[in-house]
């Protein structure tokens, strides 16, 4: 829209403010609702880095500002994840024409040189990932891992390579079985190969197909060892055991993070969010983002900083390359 399972439940309640919605100081942000101190002090205000770049947002919790001031005090400690579909790249009615966000790779090379790590964590396969956000062969992403389908799959551009297990058998079942069941719903099934979604946006009514369909659906991955994965007018048959949250603190473990980022738009973040809530209990600080929407509004009420779709999202990346110089 991975494999441990110490980010599978919420996290303990951080020190927020009944809303989490971040400072607006970049293109498209949302409106200030949150503490104005910075992460450098009590009036210190959000840092606006070389002339005429793009400010800082200060986060709207205690937790994101040191999150924030965790990543900047050691980047070359820090993990910048982020999901791809609505938060690199708009969403569109086709979701093979998606495309990255002209702004996104300029911003992602010019960060990533500067911290550990960077990751894209996806429901998409791996290479449709790559190939829609044009990775491969990038400069300054030499070392970007892209975890497709929820962290089942690994691509890392130092080898161009993709590694995965084996195909769960349901998916073929469920696949041969849904022409039947959505004949005539106006909707239309997008094959992931070890995944298959089906999309309400072209439906004439988008959500009444999407809640007249999610009963059935569910009842099918059932039948078939699947679970139904809902996302932003779409409904996403897959295996169990990977999300977001699980493949985001494999990894952050695997490359010892000392502090995490993670950006995402849609409810299937939501397990990459409670992951990083749970990396906080541990000692990792981490920043919450959300790239929002009118369609999903339960990540502003989670996040420590919120901007407008895949715009704002490139903004702040730009401002932390540029904190960073």
């Amino acid at each position: 829209m991975s494999s441990q399972t110490g980010a599978s439940g919420r996290g303990p309640a951080n020190d927020a403010p009944a809303t989490r919605r971040g400072q607006g100081d970049l293109p498209g942000a949302a409106t200030p609702s949150g503490p104005q101190d910075a992460p450098g002090g009590p009036g210190a205000g959000p840092s606006t880095g070389a002339p005429g770049a793009h400010p800082l947002p200060a986060p709207a919790t205690q937790a994101g500002q040191d999150g924030l001031a965790a990543l900047l005090a050691d980047p070359g400690k820090a993990l910048i994840a982020l999901d791809f579909d609505g938060t690199l790249a708009p969403i569109v009615a086709d979701p093979e024409r998606a495309r990255a966000h002209p702004g996104a790779l300029p911003a992602l090379a010019a960060l990533a040189p500067k911290v550990a790590a960077v990751a894209v964590i996806t429901g998409r396969p791996a290479e449709v990932a790559v190939r829609n956000g044009g990775f491969a062969d990038a400069p300054g992403l030499e070392h970007l891992v892209v975890l497709g389908h929820y962290g089942a799959e690994r691509w890392d551009a130092r080898s161009g390579k993709v590694t995965a297990p084996d195909p769960h058998p349901g998916v073929d079942a469920v696949r041969a079985e849904l022409p039947g069941l959505l004949e005539g719903s106006g909707t239309w099934v997008e094959d992931k190969g070890r995944a298959v979604a089906v999309h309400t946006r072209r439906a004439a009514d988008p959500q009444a197909a999407f809640e007249a369909l999610r009963e059935p659906l569910t009842d099918l991955a059932t039948r078939h060892g699947l679970i139904v994965e809902p996302g932003r007018m779409v409904l996403e048959l897959r295996p169990p055991g990977m999300d977001k949250g699980v493949a985001l603190t494999g990894f952050a473990r695997e490359i010892g993070a000392g502090s995490v980022l993670y950006g995402g738009d849609d409810l299937g973040d939501l397990p990459a969010y409670t992951a990083v809530d749970t990396l906080r209990t541990v000692g990792t600080p981490g920043l919450l983002v959300c790239s929002g929407s009118d369609e999903v509004t339960e990540l502003r009420e989670r996040a420590d900083v919120v901007v407008e779709g895949p715009e704002g999202v490139v903004g702040l990346l730009a401002a932390l390359a540029n904190q960073l110089r």
